[in-house]
């Protein structure tokens, strides 16, 4: 099993060349926090590869930064990086974004690895409340990590 904090680069996940899901901040921070469901991630991590993107990358930076300290969180960031396919927007993936968002019930955040997993074909790795409730009426599939 993972370890959180700042070992997080000590795992065995690993660059892909091509990603086959995509995980949200919630996803990621469980992972990094060493919760339950973190070896079910890092396994899907290492089989199958992973996106993420940038702005949900950001959010699990603040959120990290906020819980363990900007150093601690930065280190952490830096290296996940490393091993994660980082998708940033582009403009038809901030429009995408934005129509998701427009459509209520979801932040901005969660609304870009919705459009980045769709824009992708990926299923989207997830333990988000706001997202799996949704995951019916949303055009990508999601995988409840809770």
């Amino acid at each position: 099993m993972p370890s959180g904090g700042t070992n997080a680069g000590a795992r065995s996940a690993r660059p892909r060349d091509t990603a086959l899901v995509v995980f949200d901040s919630w996803a990621l921070l469980a992972y990094l926090g060493d919760e339950r469901s973190a070896g079910r991630i890092e396994s899907a991590w290492i089989d199958e590869g992973a996106a993420i993107s940038s702005i949900n990358l950001g959010e699990v930076l603040y959120i990290r930064i906020r819980s363990h300290g900007e150093e601690s969180a930065s280190v952490d960031i830096a290296r996940v990086r490393q091993l994660l396919e980082v998708i940033d927007p582009d403009p038809p993936l901030v429009s995408a974004a934005a129509a998701i968002k427009a459509r209520g019930g979801l932040s901005y955040a969660d609304a870009f690895c919705i459009a980045t997993a769709l824009r992708a074909g990926m299923p989207l790795w997830t333990g988000d409340p706001e997202i799996v409730d949704r995951a019916a009426h949303l055009s990508c599939e999601v995988v409840d990590l809770r």
